[in-house]
C-alpha cells in the first residue's frame, strides 16, 4: 500500500494493488515449482496421464516433494477464502471466487487424503500459469494512469497480458484439463483401480471445477467483444463495480474496517486500563480503605 501511494496510484488502484501484487508473487512460485516437478524431475504425469494411477495404493506414502507442494497450496488457499469475505476488494464474481476457492481446498484435502496427489499436482500446474497471468495484467492496468500522468508502456504491457490470458485459459483449463485430467480421473482410473474409491465424489468436484472455468470465460469472451465492436478502448476488469455503485461499495468498506478499528482500539485500551484498576483496588484494602474508587 505505501509503495502504490509513493507512485501516485490513484485511490480505487491504490486499494487494489497490494491483493494483485501478492498474488502475482505468490503465483509465480508456485506455478514455477509445479512446472519443476512435472518437467525437471522424474514425474511423467503431464505426457502420460493415465500414469496418476499407476500403482496406486490406498494408505501410499506421499512423495515429500509433492507434499511440499500441497502444504502450501492448501495455506493459500485456506487463507484465500478469508481474504476473499473480509480482505479483497469485492467484485459481481466473489460469491462465485468463494465457492472456487472451498471446492479448490477440498480437492487439495481430499485428493491428498485419498493419496490422488499425483493427479492433484497436475491440476495445480494447469491452474496457476492463467493466475500469473491475470495479476500481471491487472497491475499494468493500474500502473499506467498515475502521478497525473499516462505511461503507454503499460497499457501495451496490460494489451499483451490479456490476449495470452485468454489464449492459455482456453487451452490449460478448457483444453487440456478435460483431456489430461477428467480423461485420467474418469476413465483411465477405472482401468488402473477397477475398484477405486471415493470415485464420483471426487469426478463431481473436478466437474465443478470445470464449469466454473467456463463461466469465467464468459466474462473473457464478454470482454473481448467489447474491444472488438469498440465499446472499450482499452482492457479492464468487467467483474469490478464501476461508477456509484463502486464508490458506494468501497465507501461501506472503509467504513465497516474503521469501525472494526476503533472496536479494537477500545478493547485494547480497556483492557490496559484493567490491571491499574485491580492494583488500585488492592491497595486500597491493603490501606484500610473500605470506600470504592474508581479511576
Amino acid at each position: 500500500m505505501p509503495f502504490a501511494q509513493w507512485c501516485g496510484l490513484q485511490p480505487q488502484d491504490t486499494d487494489k494493488m497490494p491483493e494483485s501484487a501478492w498474488k502475482l508473487v505468490f503465483y509465480t512460485m508456485s506455478w514455477s515449482y509445479s512446472t519443476y516437478l512435472l518437467f525437471f524431475t522424474n514425474y511423467n504425469f503431464f505426457h502420460n496421464p493415465p500414469s496418476v494411477f499407476y500403482d496406486w495404493k490406498s494408505g501410499m506414502m506421499v512423495p515429500m516433494d509433492i507434499a511440499i507442494a500441497y502444504l502450501i497450496q492448501g495455506s493459500f488457499y485456506g487463507h484465500s477464502i478469508y481474504a476473499t469475505v473480509y480482505m479483497d476488494a469485492w467484485r459481481k464474481d466473489s460469491t462465485v471466487m468463494v465457492v472456487h476457492h472451498v471446492i479448490t481446498l477440498a480437492l487439495i484435502t481430499f485428493s491428498y487424503a485419498f493419496r490422488f496427489h499425483n493427479i492433484g499436482l497436475l491440476v495445480l500446474f494447469l491452474h496457476d500459469i492463467n493466475d500469473v497471468q491475470l495479476e500481471f495484467t491487472k497491475l499494468n492496468v493500474y500502473f499506467k494512469t498515475r502521478g497525473g500522468g499516462y505511461y503507454p508502456i503499460h497499457d501495451i504491457l496490460s494489451s499483451m497480458g490479456f490476449v495470452s490470458f485468454s489464449i492459455t485459459w482456453f487451452w490449460f483449463r478448457l483444453y487440456w484439463f478435460p483431456l489430461k485430467v477428467l480423461y485420467a480421473t474418469c476413465v483411465s482410473s477405472l482401468q488402473s483401480v477397477p475398484n477405486i474409491p471415493f470415485y464420483f465424489f471426487f469426478n463431481f468436484l473436478l466437474l465443478m471445477l470445470l464449469c466454473m472455468n467456463i463461466y469465467w470465460f464468459l466474462f473473457i469472451v464478454a470482454l473481448l467483444a467489447k474491444v472488438l465492436t469498440g465499446q472499450m478502448n482499452d482492457v479492464k476488469d468487467l467483474r469490478e463495480y464501476e461508477g456509484e455503485e463502486g464508490a458506494q461499495r468501497a465507501l461501506l468498506k472503509a467504513s465497516e474496517q474503521q469501525q472494526q478499528s476503533e472496536e479494537a482500539g477500545h478493547l485494547n485500551h480497556s483492557a490496559e486500563n484493567q490491571p491499574l484498576t485491580n492494583s488500585t483496588e488492592r491497595r486500597q484494602v491493603q490501606n484500610g480503605i473500605n470506600k470504592e474508587k474508581h479511576l
